[in-house]
């Protein structure tokens, strides 16, 4: 008989390796490319997703928070501030925090005007290279944050007294 109107014969195990598993590269490789390019653009789409809920979710806790703290101001408000300061502004939490905010923003003013001192030497007048604008104004928003922190500061040790009656 002759094969020429013989249908062709499907082997099972064509094209698998002898350890009988199929590579995933194999596979990929035989998808068309635009199969290929809707799994990844659909792997994208999901990842995006992903990190939008996850940033929702973030600033949700972070407004919690914040809520909590504007909630605790306006309770202490209303307990009135007659009284000695308790909680939040009794001394034991208020002075180390003061005093880390001191010590931060005076450290801050110091390395910026050391940074300056340095960079405007003449030994190194040979390698300065010009500061962007970008680099600049960090400088200045850093010291005038401190500068603020240092009025706040002021404002906080003379004003608590006055307020809380604390003789």
């Amino acid at each position: 008989m002759s094969d020429t109107g013989a249908t062709p014969v499907v082997r099972p195990n064509e094209g698998v390796p002898e350890g009988g598993v199929r590579d995933q590269e194999t596979e990929s490789a035989a998808l068309p490319a635009t199969e290929n390019s809707a799994r990844v653009r659909l792997l994208s789409w999901s990842s995006l997703v992903i990190a939008l809920l996850q940033s929702a979710c973030a600033a949700v806790i972070a407004i919690s928070g914040i809520r909590v703290a504007i909630g605790l101001t306006a309770l202490a408000a209303a307990a009135g501030f007659d009284t000695p300061a308790k909680g939040f502004h009794s001394d034991a939490i208020r002075i180390p925090m003061m005093t880390v905010a001191l010590g931060g923003s005076l450290l801050n003013l110091y390395l910026v005007w050391h940074i300056r001192r340095l960079r405007n030497r003449p030994a190194a007048q040979w390698r300065r290279a010009p500061l962007t604008a970008k680099k600049l104004a960090s400088e200045r928003l850093q010291i005038v944050l401190s500068v603020v922190t240092l009025l706040l500061l002021a404002t906080e040790w003379i004003t608590h007294p006055m307020i809380h009656r604390v003789h």
